[in-house]
């Protein structure tokens, strides 16, 4: 494949795109919305988001016809912009933070996210601070935050409907495209002054790329993932979450491969970026407790200061960015109290220790199987722990990549090479609490799980991209297990094939061993969302 050429779309030379006229609709009054919205909940809200969900069939359909992108549908989005009444004036007024790449976008992310309300605390600017992220883990809520807080219930129905009623004539965009949109009509009427996006996949064509003028783009490290959209070859990667730089506007990125730099260059220098700044370690990170203590994560640290300083010179005629002195109070203390849910994060249970990494690309299972031997390593290192071992468990899961098989052998090549310890028990389960299918319309749902009782349905984990027929028969679960077995040959390691989340957590409470035992549960932020949903019974993270 080659790296498309940089031809301006019609909406960078101000021509509409002529499959689409717009009408620009009023803005409704909250009065007016009131009488919309009466008796429509937040399960009402999600569910009807769902059917806003591109199909397992269809995405195969595109997948066999070779189609990556759908032509115009960032257009298209533009003009449901229009329609529910906003312009880009008003998205600029968002000042939004636009970060893309391949691995620690999230991280950078809520990085600036706690680094600007350490800021706020003390400085009462910004008002208010929207972020935007994806996947969810538990609730689709947690996609949309203020102030490092998902929306509520109540609040995610009122303005999910406002949108939909407002498109109610008109061709709605699809599930994620629509969360964009509503985003936007959630920050500006909830008085955000600064918002922080995560692109999605890519950048060019990605749905929160609609922004002419954001604040400041980043780019956090590039690698080899999802390449039936974005290429084989990390210099096509790069052309993509290059798509984010905008003329005039700053633009960052953390240390790439030579490759991949010189593309980002390329479209920084065509875009004509204000200023285009790779930024490695920074050395104002010295003495900052930065978790994990590793040099990935040091580097996405080093981005968001840098994305966090250019922002707040905007927002902050005080505000003076000192890059030779010691980073500053409010700052630190974003760095080191920073709470991002499912990545490198432990949870103790009894006699059990989780370690959970929504790691889904080869790379960064790398990283967290090193992060996850450090830290069995560290606690039985210590004086209470000296000379034992625990039972090492890994909970393994990623429904229908491609990739899936070599995340496989990239963890069975760090058991072999002696990087992390062997697993005495691998289990493989497919990422549902419980099932309740719908095989004729390959759907699967998913409820919430007490006592194993699924007592509540949990619309949140609806997902009809994945085959289930496939889930059902545990076709990819037991594919894994074969392969495990072929990777490893005859060990003694204990490989499980089971039907569901809470299958597995009755095998490993099952399990005995005073020294505890070591749960590594990795593949997927859906599969580490699904486990912290039954290990919480929380309805949002």
């Amino acid at each position: 494949m080659k790296i498309p050429s940089r031809q301006s779309p019609a909406w960078r030379t101000g021509q509409r795109p002529k499959a689409y006229t717009v009408s620009i609709l009023p803005r409704y009054t909250s009065q007016r919305w009131h009488s919309v919205l009466q008796n429509r909940s937040y399960d009402d809200a999600i569910n009807t988001l769902n059917t806003l969900q591109t199909t397992y069939a269809e995405l195969t359909r595109r997948r066999l016809a070779g189609i990556r992108f759908v032509p115009l549908a960032n257009d298209h989005l533009r003009v449901c912009l229009s329609k529910v009444g906003y312009s880009q004036d008003d998205l600029t007024k968002l000042n939004i933070v636009h970060v893309a790449g391949t691995k620690g976008k999230g991280s950078t992310c809520a990085y600036v996210d706690s680094m600007l309300s350490q800021y706020r605390h003390i400085h009462s600017i910004p008002q208010n601070i929207g972020l935007f992220t994806s996947p969810h883990l538990i609730a689709v809520r947690e996609r949309i935050k203020i102030n490092s807080t998902p929306i509520s219930c109540s609040l995610f129905a009122k303005y999910f409907f406002e949108i939909y009623d407002a498109l109610r004539d008109f061709e709605k965009p699809v599930y994620f495209k629509f969360l964009v949109l509503m985003s936007y009509h959630v920050f500006i009427q909830q008085g955000v002054d600064v918002a922080i996006y995560e692109a999605g996949v890519g950048g060019e064509y990605d749905a929160t790329n609609i922004v002419d003028c954001p604040a400041v783009t980043g780019i956090s490290r590039l690698g080899i993932d999802h390449t039936f959209q974005l290429g084989e070859t990390v210099e096509e990667i790069a052309w993509h979450k290059a798509g984010i730089q905008k003329f005039g506007v700053p633009s960052f990125s953390v240390t790439q491969l030579k490759g991949a730099l010189e593309v980002l260059g390329k479209v920084a220098s065509e875009r004509k970026v204000k200023n285009f700044e790779v930024k490695g370690w920074n050395e104002r990170l010295r003495g900052v407790r930065v978790r994990p203590d590793a040099e990935f994560q040091y580097e996405n640290a080093s981005l968001a200061v840098a994305l966090t300083e250019s922002v707040l010179g905007k927002l902050d005629p005080g505000f003076k960015r000192a890059p030779d002195e010691p980073l500053s109070k409010e700052l630190k203390d974003g760095i080191e109290k920073v709470v991002w849910r499912g990545r490198f994060e432990v949870k103790r249970e009894g006699n059990i220790t989780w370690y959970l990494d929504g790691a889904h690309t080869s790379d960064s299972i790398q990283f967290a199987t090193k992060w996850y031997s450090e830290e069995t390593s560290k606690k039985f290192s210590d004086t209470n722990h000296a000379g034992r071992t625990g039972t090492r468990v890994l909970v393994f899961n990623q429904q229908g990549h491609r990739e899936a098989m070599e995340l496989l052998e990239t963890l069975s090549n760090s058991v072999r090479e002696g990087k992390i310890p062997r697993f005495d028990h691998v289990i493989f389960a497919p990422t549902v609490l419980s099932q309740q299918q719908d095989l004729k319309k390959g759907n699967v749902s998913f409820a919430l799980i007490e006592d194993h009782k699924a007592d509540k349905l949990q619309l949140d984990f609806v997902n009809k991209q994945h085959d289930g027929d496939a889930i059902a028969k545990l076709t990819l679960q037991t594919s894994f297990a074969a392969k495990w077995s072929d990777l490893n040959g005859e060990t003694d390691s204990q490989i499980k094939v089971v039907p569901s989340i809470p299958d597995a957590f009755d095998y490993i409470r099952d399990l005995t061993d005073g020294n505890g035992i070591e749960v590594f549960v990795t593949g997927s932020i859906h599969l580490v969302g699904t486990v912290l949903s039954a290990l919480e019974g929380v309805d949002a993270l």
